[in-house]
């Protein structure tokens, strides 16, 4: 399992104890209306958009929170217009750091996001130089516990890819163009979806030796992660969970 995932992991309890349900809210409205903006407002044939409203209603967005966002997407009632910019660079020890965002101020964003790099210990990439360490992948979590003989055959014969085990869940792997259609299949075979988004996995993974560079790798992942117009934030790192758990923030 990828770092990042465990971290994902981590900061979604920690998120849940602090009841910071209004950002998560915000980022996904956010989402959803580029969505629709870009694939228009039905759900069956906008794939981009359907994955958004499943992430969505999955995490209690009101419903006519969501399609006031589609409208705002489509047009139909005034919103403002954002533009999906990722950025590269690193953390402390090396690792590699994508960061997705969605904003309506291109060089604010740069700015404050090369600001939260270097103040934690991490620095700016070119282009290019980091994401070639990464595959877009789909990633489907489904509820446990599950035989995983069974798993791996509904997995295998609804065209995912393979499956890790996530505390008490399984995370199915797919190719990004198919997890709908996968996740499909396995709603079909009786499985419970607990989430399906699309992802970066990092080809390969860098160790983590220590608590303190542990550390400095989660506060920097933290501090991207709060800012409003972050949406996503992948990295290569491989922290134990022993580490993880011993992670205050």
């Amino acid at each position: 399992m990828s770092g990042h995932s465990k971290w994902a992991t981590t900061k979604h309890r920690k998120g849940a104890k602090d009841a910071a349900r209004a950002k998560v809210f915000a980022k996904l409205i956010r989402q959803v209306e580029v969505a629709a903006r870009e694939g228009g407002n039905d759900v069956e044939t906008n794939a981009a958009l359907r994955t958004m409203y499943q992430k969505a209603r999955e995490a209690s967005v009101p419903l006519d929170t969501i399609e006031r966002a589609i409208k705002r997407g489509t047009g139909e009632l005034e919103g403002v217009r954002y533009e999906a910019i990722s950025y590269e660079g690193y953390a402390p020890g090396g690792v590699a750091i994508i960061i997705e965002t969605l904003t309506d101020n291109r060089n604010r964003t740069s700015a404050e996001i090369k600001h939260v790099l270097s103040k934690n210990g991490g620095s700016i990439a070119e282009p290019g130089a980091v994401s070639w360490q990464f595959d877009r992948k789909g990633s489907i979590e489904v509820k446990g516990p599950l035989d995983e003989d069974q798993l791996l055959e509904w997995v295998l014969e609804a065209g995912g890819e393979n499956f890790v085990e996530q505390n008490e869940n399984f995370v199915v792997t797919t190719e990004a163009t198919e997890m709908a259609m996968v996740r499909d299949a396995l709603e079909g075979f009786g499985l419970s979806v607990v989430t399906s988004e699309l992802t970066l996995v990092p080809q390969n993974l860098i160790p983590v030796a220590s608590d303190s560079e542990a550390t400095k790798i989660l506060r920097l992942m933290d501090a991207i992660d709060d800012h409003d117009d972050v949406q996503n934030v992948f990295a290569n790192f491989d922290i134990s969970d022993e580490m993880l758990a011993n992670y205050e923030g």
